[in-house]
């Protein structure tokens, strides 16, 4: 079930720098990071029906086996076989690495591994899109922006005309406001505490801006006056437990949905009061923007091929693959949204 594909676009996640730089895990190397890429099919292996060479797919980080009960369910997007395992380095038929450098094996990373001309992905991790498509645009939504996008049009589903918070506004979090903005939101407050990112976000639709540290009290509240009792949904997209407390907080009570898509490291608690619950405000988590990778993003695709959403925004930069340490110095300097890389110099 394992399909060799040809990448042609690779671009660099904030989690690809994140467990580079082994932060919060069980640090596994030496391995090939990336995720977020598009690419063609070279060949498939024994049992793969559904792709065939020349395919065009986007590798996606998680999985859709389409037999177990996540698959089988409308509900759910969290593949029992395939779902995010950044322990796992090896594949699952044989628990071995197809990548190796002088008879040593080198581990995959989330199942894709795409900082690489080639790479052996399981079949129920790659998602067969529309050919036409471009994989130098499109190849960001095997990643953040599907994950942010779908966390607002797919889990917090803001009605037209009402009001959403989205905490922090990296890719992430301007496509949740992107996803605000398509659903017809009146107004969408970006939360960061980096000034810098508050111009740039008026193209995904935000509409005011707030900064916590300019404030002697929690964000929560003062949001809460902004909005006469608080947004109508929030979407928390930094990892950070504090934001995804003042997340729920900001929201009104009686209908108010807060999702929570950011990874908080895993010592973190979230508390709040129980009487947030009773007074009907809602907590919720995504992953992915619960899509399904195999069932779903070729539809996405086709939204962006028809116009009904815009990508080409999210692109600031675009280097060889060979100048990859610019794009992680981008990064760090916070310049930019993504960074596309050509594998084809």
């Amino acid at each position: 079930m394992e399909v060799r594909v040809k990448i042609l676009f690779t671009a660099l996640c904030h989690t690809d720098v994140y467990f580079w730089e082994a932060k919060g895990q069980n640090p596994l190397f030496p391995r090939i990071l990336g995720h977020e890429a598009g690419g063609i099919v070279e060949s498939v292996g024994e049992g793969v029906t559904d792709l065939a060479p020349g395919d065009h797919v986007l590798p996606v980080f998680t999985g859709e086996c389409k037999e177990c009960a996540h698959c089988r369910s409308e509900e759910s997007n969290m593949c029992e076989l395939l779902r995010i395992n950044t322990d796992r380095g090896v594949m699952l038929h044989d628990g071995k690495s197809r990548f190796s450098i002088k008879g040593k094996p080198i581990y995959h990373f989330v199942g894709t591994s795409t900082f690489s001309e080639y790479t052996v992905v399981h079949v129920g991790c790659l998602a067969k899109i529309n050919p036409l498509a471009p994989l130098d645009k499109v190849c960001v939504l095997s990643c953040g922006i599907s994950t942010g996008f779908g966390a607002t049009v797919n889990v917090a589903k803001p009605k037209k005309g009402q009001t959403v918070a989205v905490f922090g506004l990296g890719a992430v979090g301007l496509a949740a406001a992107e996803g605000a903005r398509v659903s017809g939101a009146s107004r969408i407050i970006g939360v960061d505490l980096n000034p810098l990112r508050f111009e740039g976000a008026k193209k995904f639709g935000v509409t005011e801006f707030v900064n916590p540290a300019d404030y002697d009290r929690p964000v929560q509240e003062v949001i809460s006056e902004m909005t006469n009792g608080g947004v109508d949904r929030s979407i928390e997209c930094t990892g950070n437990i504090n934001a995804m407390i003042s997340a729920f907080e900001c929201i009104h009570d009686g209908w108010g949905v807060a999702v929570l898509v950011g990874v908080p490291h895993k010592d973190s608690v979230f508390k709040t009061h129980p009487m947030n619950f009773l007074n009907e405000k809602t907590l919720k988590g995504t992953f992915y923007g619960n899509y399904k990778p195999r069932s779903d993003i070729p539809r996405v695709v086709e939204q962006y091929m028809n116009r009904e959403m815009e990508l080409d925004k999210f692109i600031t930069h675009e280097l060889p693959f060979s100048e990859i340490n610019k794009a992680f110095e981008y990064m760090h300097r916070g310049e930019g949204i993504r960074c596309i890389m050509r594998m084809d110099e």
